[in-house]
């Protein structure tokens, strides 16, 4: 069995049919596997259940339409749902917002882009930070060690990502910690400034530590004034660049964000990075299965001496 291309199919399918009805069984016979052995492949390749898949990415897909000016419960129904009420409910539970709700800081967020990403001039872009003061908090995840000089780094990121999907910490997390919002912390903490190795964890950010359990690393993070970079919008979804999934124009995204950060921004910005503080990326909803995927880049800042 080829599982890469059977599971391409498998997405396929579901994107073709994605307003019709659709159940384990019948994607699973799509691509000719037992039930069985098909979910649990899906599941290890893709983390999440078959129709944990199929219920984010209609409501994705549907997230684009509030903005167009559609119906609510127009479009509740073109994506298999009985009532308004009930779209609402796994709407709001999935993005933390009504969908009334989300269409106005959808709105928001598109003037906010047309204003900030101005320019592509030179293979670049324009960005404009928002600058902001955050007091200290809580995280509570899971991470390695590595180095940070030798090569590994990226390596070892790469895998721990790997091994968060497939041992289901994110949900742990969630399931355990309860926290107060959604959303998911990656940062760097090094052992000392004249260290190259560091931890890299991948938490939530939590009220206090008494629901950690021992395999998980907690951290306080000082308070800080930050500049806030959100990462130009890349399409992430099947059927996205080339009809196909797209796994890397996110991080390359991310990526080339931290590049004009520090190449380009820090110049003329009036500000120098706060190396007493620590620097953080932050994934909220606006990562799942989206045609316009961005996350923020946190930098400590502080004001150049005039």
């Amino acid at each position: 069995m080829n599982y890469s291309t059977d599971l391409k199919r498998c997405i396929e399918f579901i994107e073709a049919n994605i307003k019709e009805r659709l159940t384990a069984e019948t994607i699973s016979q799509h691509v000719g596997y037992s039930l069985y052995h098909f979910c649990r492949v899906f599941q290890l390749c893709m983390g999440v259940p078959v129709m944990e898949y199929v219920r984010k990415r209609r409501l994705s897909i549907a997230s684009t339409e509030l903005y167009k000016g559609k119906r609510i419960l127009d479009i509740a129904l073109d994506y298999g749902f009985e009532t308004q009420s009930g779209f609402t409910k796994a709407f709001r539970k999935e993005f933390g917002y009504s969908p009334t709700q989300y269409a106005v800081r959808r709105t928001e967020f598109q003037e906010y882009m047309s204003e900030t990403k101005k320019t592509f001039e030179h293979g670049g872009c324009y960005m404009v930070p928002q600058i902001i003061t955050k007091p200290s908090f809580k995280i509570a995840g899971f991470g390695i060690t590595t180095n940070i000089s030798d090569g590994s780094f990226t390596k070892d990121v790469a895998a721990f990502w790997n091994n968060y999907d497939i041992n289901g910490w994110e949900c742990k997390l969630y399931d355990q910690l309860n926290p107060p919002k959604h959303g998911e912390v990656g940062i760097c903490v090094p052992e000392s400034r004249d260290s190259d190795s560091l931890i890299y964890l991948l938490g939530v950010i939590v009220e206090d530590f008494e629901k950690v359990t021992p395999d998980m690393i907690t951290l306080e993070v000082p308070g800080a004034t930050y500049a806030v970079f959100t990462t130009p919008p890349v399409d992430v979804t099947v059927g996205g660049k080339n009809g196909e999934a797209n796994q890397e124009d996110f991080p390359n995204a991310i990526r080339q964000t931290w590049q004009y950060i520090f190449q380009e921004w820090f110049q003329d910005s009036g500000y120098e990075y706060d190396d007493t503080k620590l620097d953080f990326e932050y994934y909220d909803e606006r990562c799942h299965f989206r045609p316009d995927t961005v996350m923020d880049i946190y930098v400590p800042v502080t004001q150049k001496a005039q």
